[in-house]
């Protein structure tokens, strides 16, 4: 089997892959549009004509079972259809790749980790300065680090470790979704803007510090139940966000910013939410420079269950029809200098950046501005459209 930038069909498929229940989108050129596929036996089934989008594989009462049982063609091998979602070998009359949802909305959870607290402190008082972010950060560490880890947000804990900060002149908007009741839930990008493996991944050309943010995306169906779950790459940039928390959607929402995939694993027996509590999500990112990085993030360190996360996304608070993903947050710090001492990573065009977890599979994207990457065309009027075209509404 061939070894591309994306990797192999083998390592982008979880480790029990004969066993799990995996669902997600092609681009059918046959169809002029998207088809919702299963993976089985190396091959990817088109089940277009029993769920028409994703949206309505969510919405069955038992997703993982309907995905098991629906029958339909094959559109080819994995092997060959990952091959050619990479855009500059691209066959355009054969199916390739696509991001494994469709009308989900697309949200994330910040700051939930207390090692990313910390970086979004140190973005906020240096106001995205890379310079000064190193000489603060020992400061704060020595100040606050251990308590953190330690602490359940919303809980009497929380309320006095607020007042300590308060009163140190440590306090900050980041350390209150970090450690007080209410979590920072954002939308990542705009439904069907979300982009798969195999494809580039966009950072704004104005930015000079940045990077990735590898995660669990957990998906959710309308009735606020956790039916899968994948991995992501919530891509940030920390200067903007770091000159203000107001531009929190210039620095995360941009073309090609938001990356999930290959596929969804549905619940069913052998996998649950208790597995994905558990998993670690690991990184590696190799430059054009020769910079490599490798990185660990456990789920289990994370601050907020998530299940608390999708109860404060969704509930009678709020409702979303068609379902939505929720990215969970980074473990993630990336104070590993690249390029000079004391001024930690930023990403480069180029960069290959793979986000993996041994049952979710893995997710591989190239690095390059967003102004370059393949602009989104292809919206909700486009997709229904389609769809109606085919009969399939």
């Amino acid at each position: 089997m061939s070894t591309t930038w994306a990797g192999t069909a083998e390592s982008a498929l979880p480790i029990d892959a004969e066993s799990a229940i995996l669902g997600g989108r092609v681009w059918d050129p046959a169809a002029g549009g998207p088809s919702v596929v299963a993976v089985r036996g190396g091959e990817l089934i088109d089940l277009s004509s029993t769920f028409p989008t994703m949206r309505d594989l969510f919405e069955t009462d038992d997703a993982g079972m309907a995905l098991s049982v629906a029958e339909g063609p094959s559109l080819g091998s994995f092997a060959e259809i990952l091959a050619n979602t990479i855009p500059e070998t691209r066959d355009e009359t054969r199916p390739w790749l696509l991001s494994p949802i469709d009308l989900q909305v697309v949200k994330a959870a910040g700051v939930t980790f207390a090692v990313s607290m910390v970086e979004r402190v140190i973005e906020e008082r240096v106001r995205g300065d890379l310079n000064a972010a190193n000489e603060i950060r020992g400061k704060i560490m020595d100040t606050i680090g251990a308590d953190l880890k330690a602490v359940k947000p919303g809980s009497p804990e929380a309320q006095k470790l607020k007042e300590y900060f308060i009163a140190e002149g440590l306090w900050s908007q980041y350390l209150e979704v970090g450690i007080g009741p209410d979590a920072e839930i954002f939308t990542k990008a705009p439904v069907l803007a979300s982009v798969g493996t195999a494809v580039e991944v966009g950072i704004h050309s104005s930015s000079t510090w940045n990077n990735p943010e590898p995660e669990v995306v957990l998906a959710i169906d309308s009735k606020g139940r956790i039916i899968g779950a994948t991995v992501g790459n919530d891509v940030n940039l920390r200067d903007i966000e770091g000159r203000s928390a107001l531009l929190l959607p210039k620095a995360k929402d941009n073309n090609a910013s938001g990356a999930l995939g290959p596929f969804i694993r549905f619940f069913g027996e052998g996998f649950d939410l208790d597995d994905v509590r558990q998993t670690t999500v690991t990184l590696s990112i190799d430059g054009p420079d020769g910079f490599h990085l490798d990185a660990t993030s456990p789920l289990a360190e994370i601050s907020r269950d998530p299940a608390d996360l999708a109860g404060q996304l969704l509930g009678e608070h709020h409702q979303y029809p068609d379902g939505a993903v929720l990215y969970l947050g980074t473990l993630f710090a990336p104070v590993i200098d690249r390029s000079e001492a004391g001024k930690g990573f930023t990403h480069k065009v180029g960069d290959i950046v793979r986000i993996a977890a041994p049952r979710l599979g893995s997710l591989v994207n190239r690095v390059e501005l967003s102004e370059r990457c393949a602009p989104w065309t292809f919206g909700i009027r486009d997709l229904m459209g389609n769809l109606a075209s085919r009969g399939l509404l």
